[in-house]
């Protein structure tokens, strides 16, 4: 018999978070989840009742996360797998996004998921053992117009983790970075998207991007717990794991288009 793996899990109210708490809950893993307000995941509390931890966290309280990925490991005497998926998206040209609103973005999406990560690698380096995962974003790959602010949380998000799997890995740590692309989940409505406040110079570009973003595009979010679940059973699991059958031909051939350039233009440095 597997023995049951044990989770804890930011930003479980709601999107992925949720999803993913529930199936790994169905399958009989244990959470300590959190989310802003504990009445969003009480629910699971009482359909699960010991298998689930609900704890109430900011991820933007730093000394908060901390005591709550340690309450985590005392509660359950070990942490295998810690996702990092508190955050939120933010719209707007770059010239339209106030500085708080774009420090905000960051003290979320970046240094929550620092803060989660440095508490995580305090515990399972003691352990010498456990899988870190964050959720970044195709749009911390690629750019979009209309997203500079989310997505460079998102391209610091990536070089993060990937620092972190070079530096844990001699603990026997592993680290996953998850790039979903777009979902039926609730990312577009207002509890995750919020909005800069528009300048009319760009208003071509928001009813491009909303015409790029047909009802097709939108993938079936339970579609990505098979992979998900792939992932954490795996013993040598992947640091990139891209969702959204439609990204892979997309990414591939904006990279390319990029390694081409730098090969022209190295060449013209060089000489």
């Amino acid at each position: 018999m597997v023995e049951a793996k044990i989770w804890f899990v930011t930003g479980a109210s709601r999107g992925f978070g949720r999803l993913w708490t529930r199936a790994v809950l169905e399958r009989g893993d244990k959470v300590a989840a959190t989310a802003r307000k504990l009445s969003a995941i009480a629910d699971l509390k009482d359909e699960f009742g010991d298998q689930f931890l609900p704890m109430e966290l900011d991820v933007t309280d730093h000394d908060g996360v901390g005591r709550a990925v340690h309450k985590a490991h005392r509660h359950f005497g070990r942490l295998d797998i810690v996702l990092s998926n508190a955050g939120y998206g933010l719209l707007g040209a770059v010239e339209e996004v106030g500085i708080n609103e774009a420090r905000a973005n960051f003290e979320t999406n970046v240094l929550g998921s620092l803060s989660v990560v440095q508490a995580a690698v305090s515990v399972m380096r003691e352990q010498g053992r456990g899988h870190i995962l964050a959720v970044s974003s195709v749009g911390g790959l690629v750019a979009f117009p209309m997203g500079g602010i989310y997505q460079a949380t998102k391209f610091a998000v990536e070089g993060l983790m990937q620092t972190l799997a070079l530096e844990v890995e001699q603990f026997g740590l592993k680290v996953t970075l998850i790039e979903p692309g777009p979902f039926k989940t609730d990312f577009m409505e207002s509890s995750s998207l919020r909005h800069a406040a528009p300048l009319p110079a760009y208003d071509a570009a928001r009813e491009q991007l909303a015409q790029a973003l047909s009802p097709e595009m939108f993938g079936d979010p339970s579609a990505t717990i098979k992979t998900l679940l792939s992932v954490v059973d795996a013993a040598e699991p992947p640091l990139h794991v891209m969702l959204g059958q439609q990204l892979l031909p997309m990414v591939k051939q904006i990279y390319a288009a990029r390694i081409q350039s730098w090969e022209q233009w190295s060449d013209d440095v060089d000489h």
